[in-house]
């Protein structure tokens, strides 16, 4: 008896820091920030609250499926942000599931340096990377000095020997818009994320029985029966992992869409900013920021669903095979 009571003294010793941290810097913060939701601003910012009608509690949620001048402006923002994220980390999966797939069927010494390539980028800053890719996407970058300048007076010279240039020299008398709209915003999502996405990918592959495809070979499977009923089970918690962690934060990105898109492309991120900081009302700010984590739960809620049914799976076939 004493020592089960000494295991569970332990035991609430090891877990005390960590369930702190939890409770002062998650709990009580995400606690007053539904409060504030709660309330309504004043004038010069502040926040009262109306508890003569506890209804009008949870106006600041209702707020954001209101219509303005008969536009549902906050939900546009929602579902462009929301349609934002899900394109960034299916395009994500998309080129980091054969990269990773490469990189893991590489010789043991190889990988580590290419894992090494991949982990690079996480050595500058993210805002610093953020401003070269608008260095070279703005109107007097790189892209656009090639386009406008080197091509066009190729072209125009190609143009006075023969007129079926005159079409190139017309395209390259204008500048190529490539910043400040939604591909630019995508880009730098998709360049910044991508690397999320690469390394849970790796991880899962990397632990896969490779004699399952060459068993599934000699059965006549072909290469895409195999990837499907075989390689696609084993790497989904990967392919899960890698998509949570890149669609949250591109859910709620504030610094590309702000620097990339300017003020064409307002998102979640951008809309949250405006209200904390330049309307200053924190009620509805509080509000939109509750809804975008009931999103965000949502996801990872169908991560761990997801995981469980595949490693259940998994069990199920090993004990089929033994």
């Amino acid at each position: 008896m004493a020592f089960v009571l000494l295991r569970r003294q332990t035991a609430w010793s090891l877990a005390f820091p960590s369930a702190y941290w939890l409770l002062v810097f998650f709990l009580i913060p995400l606690a007053i920030v539904f409060v504030v939701s709660l309330g309504e601003r004043a004038r010069l910012g502040a926040v009262t609250f109306d508890l003569t009608n506890p209804a009008s509690l949870f106006d600041d949620y209702g707020r954001i499926f209101s219509r303005i001048n008969g536009d549902f402006i906050y939900l546009r923002i929602f579902a462009r942000s929301l349609w934002l994220a899900l394109l960034n980390t299916a395009i994500c999966l998309l080129f980091a599931y054969p990269f990773a797939y490469w990189i893991a069927r590489q010789p043991a010494s190889r990988r580590n340096i290419l894992i090494f390539l991949v982990m690079i980028p996480f050595w500058t800053n993210f805002l610093v990377r953020t401003y070269a890719w608008m260095l070279i996407l703005r109107d007097s970058g790189l892209i656009n000095n090639f386009w406008s300048i080197t091509l066009h007076e190729q072209a125009v010279r190609l143009a006075e020997i023969s007129p079926l240039f005159d079409w190139l020299a017309r395209a390259t008398s204008q500048k190529l818009p490539l910043l400040y709209n939604f591909p630019s915003v995508l880009l730098g999502l998709f360049y910044g994320y991508l690397p999320f996405m690469v390394l849970p990918l790796y991880t899962n592959l990397e632990k896969v029985n490779w004699s399952l495809l060459e068993a599934a070979s000699d059965l006549y499977a072909g290469r895409w029966q195999s990837f499907r009923r075989v390689l696609l089970p084993l790497t989904l918690p990967g392919v899960i992992a890698g998509s949570i962690i890149v669609f949250i934060p591109s859910l709620g990105a504030y610094v590309t869409p702000d620097l990339m898109g300017g003020a064409k492309v307002a998102l979640l991120g951008n809309l949250l900013q405006q209200q904390f900081m330049t309307v200053r009302d924190w009620p509805f700010g509080s509000a939109i920021s509750f809804i975008m984590m009931a999103v965000m739960l949502a996801a990872t809620l169908v991560y761990f669903r997801v995981s469980a049914e595949s490693e259940r799976t998994t069990e199920i076939t090993v004990a089929h095979d033994k």
